[in-house]
């Protein structure tokens, strides 16, 4: 009879140890196939976007300084005169045969007034030795005068000739030593140095101001040689001066030798200086257009710059992104060109690039309707 009990009471024991232990583990049955059933969450929400072909222009890139075309150099032809009028400033526009400045004329007009007064009075002495000659060959055949005396009066005849002659030369001397008490522009352009001052006693050849000729300036840009082969005579080109805006110009002349410890030359670009940005002595930066060709293009949201390196995250089937290493050329807008490592087509996350990770799961938003 007692184990009739002890058998019941064992039974019970171990129904109820078996019913807790299915109690305990339902729960956990659940929620693991819960957990397995339930959906991976998306890391960020995305925008995607594919490479386009477009043509873009291809440039060169280089820097330099803007210089004057051409300088010239007003200086006196007249030493010894003294300045009596200053008429321009640096900045002024002048043209061709203006005039710049005045030397003191008076000493000079003197001198011309007293040149042909000796003309006068060497013309009539001329008119009387050519009087005297004409005589002494009307009677030369008579035998009235001796040879010697008809030579004389001859002699005289062409020294009193050549003496006007020389006395005439002298009198254009004095008038273009006069003309020269005028400082001339010697073209049109604009005044960009002035040594002149008022009251100074100018010496020949005397810098007395600059002129940029015709108001032309250039860009003188630095490049390499494996570039400068590239250049040639027309091509466009866009300069960006410090602050100033834009400068648009066009290729004049390739520099013909090269700096020997740089290997670097010269680009001559002629500039369309018309709304006045650009200055001589302005160092600039700017772009040569050298060809156009066809590139896929990006929006510059989908390229990551990480670790030196650019990067695009592709979208794959499954929504998971794959960071894909790319190469990147120039910058048009918010545009960027892809120079290697995508294909077109392909889609890509726009935005939000920053924040994803290789493999990370994302939420694509549909295209906008066109």
């Amino acid at each position: 009879m007692k184990s009739i009990r002890f058998s019941h009471a064992l039974f019970f024991f171990l129904a109820a140890v078996l019913l807790g232990a299915l109690a305990l583990n339902l729960p956990l049955s659940r929620a693991a196939e819960e957990k397995t059933a339930a959906p991976a969450k998306a890391a960020l929400t995305v925008s995607a976007v594919q490479a386009s072909s477009a043509e873009w222009p291809q440039y060169i890139a280089a820097s330099g300084s803007i210089a004057a075309w051409h300088e010239a150099l007003v200086g006196s032809e007249a030493g010894g005169l003294r300045l009596t009028e200053v008429r321009v400033n640096v900045g002024d526009h002048v043209r061709k045969g203006q005039e710049l400045a005045r030397l003191q004329s008076e000493t000079v007009g003197a001198e011309r007034e007293q040149t042909r007064a000796s003309i006068a009075e060497a013309e009539a002495a001329s008119a009387e030795a050519q009087a005297n000659a004409n005589r002494a060959r009307q009677i030369e055949a008579s035998g009235a005068l001796s040879a010697q005396q008809i030579a004389q009066y001859l002699t005289a005849e062409l020294t009193a000739r050549a003496r006007v002659d020389v006395l005439k030369a002298r009198l254009k001397a004095d008038d273009l030593r006069l003309a020269q008490t005028r400082i001339l522009a010697p073209d049109d352009g604009t005044i960009s140095a002035r040594a002149a001052t008022l009251g100074a006693v100018v010496q020949p050849g005397q810098e007395l101001f600059r002129l940029i000729r015709r108001d032309r300036l250039e860009w003188r840009a630095e490049m390499p040689a494996v570039d400068l082969a590239r250049i040639r005579p027309g091509l466009v080109v866009s300069i960006t001066t410090a602050g100033k805006g834009k400068v648009a110009g066009r290729v004049r002349m390739v520099g013909p030798t090269l700096d020997p410890q740089t290997r670097s030359g010269l680009v001559y670009v002629d500039l369309d200086n018309k709304g006045g940005s650009a200055s001589a002595g302005m160092f600039a930066s700017g772009e040569i257009e050298v060809s156009r060709g066809k590139v896929l293009t990006l929006p510059q949201s989908a390229v990551l710059l990480r670790d030196g390196f650019s990067y695009v995250f592709r979208i794959g089937p499954d929504n998971r992104v794959i960071q894909t290493k790319v190469s990147v050329g120039q910058r048009s807008g918010d545009l960027l060109a892809i120079t290697g490592g995508l294909e077109p087509g392909v889609a890509v996350a726009s935005n939000g690039v920053g924040f994803l990770a290789d493999g990370d799961l994302v939420r694509v938003l549909a295209a906008p309707a066109k």
